[in-house]
């Protein structure tokens, strides 16, 4: 993440991804408002502090969708079939893996990625999976990019 004081001394952290952000409003406020499923997009400028190379940049743009108390495992099917048409849509050459162990501590099961192998090193395009309040998944609209670039 990327962190530091503001000029008061204030904690700052930059946002450095948005399900942790989509959970919270599910706890604090939407799962209070709604019956049955909640389907959310979003496109947000996010941040890491790590060193930059091609493919993964300070600052980013993630767009990505959350399905909020939907039903296992029909809920499942739904947003990776989203993201299979997503990503045909751009006509990008992809890999899907529908079983991978994703790196975020919320998750509550295998998730799934989608790779570009033409981008070596830094190929995920985007990934998701289950945590306690849903399902969903992010792609970085940077490597998109690049991806679509590289065909």
């Amino acid at each position: 993440m990327y962190a530091f004081p503001d000029k008061k001394g204030r904690p700052i952290c930059l946002v450095p991804e948005v399900t942790g952000i989509v959970q919270e409003a599910w706890r604090s406020e939407w799962s209070k408002q709604t019956r049955g499923a909640r389907r959310v997009f979003y496109v947000a400028r996010c941040y890491r502090y790590e060193r930059p190379q091609r493919g993964r940049y300070r600052e980013f743009t993630q767009i990505g969708i959350e399905l909020l108390n939907g039903q296992a495992p029909s809920d499942r099917q739904e947003v990776e079939d989203l993201l299979r048409q997503a990503l045909d849509a751009t006509k990008v050459s992809y890999a899907f893996d529908a079983n991978v162990k994703r790196g975020l501590g919320y998750y509550i099961e295998d998730g799934f990625e989608a790779r570009a192998p033409q981008l070596g090193a830094q190929e995920q395009l985007a990934g998701g999976g289950r945590y306690a309040e849903g399902i969903g998944w992010a792609i970085g609209l940077d490597r998109l990019l690049l991806a679509l670039e590289a065909l």
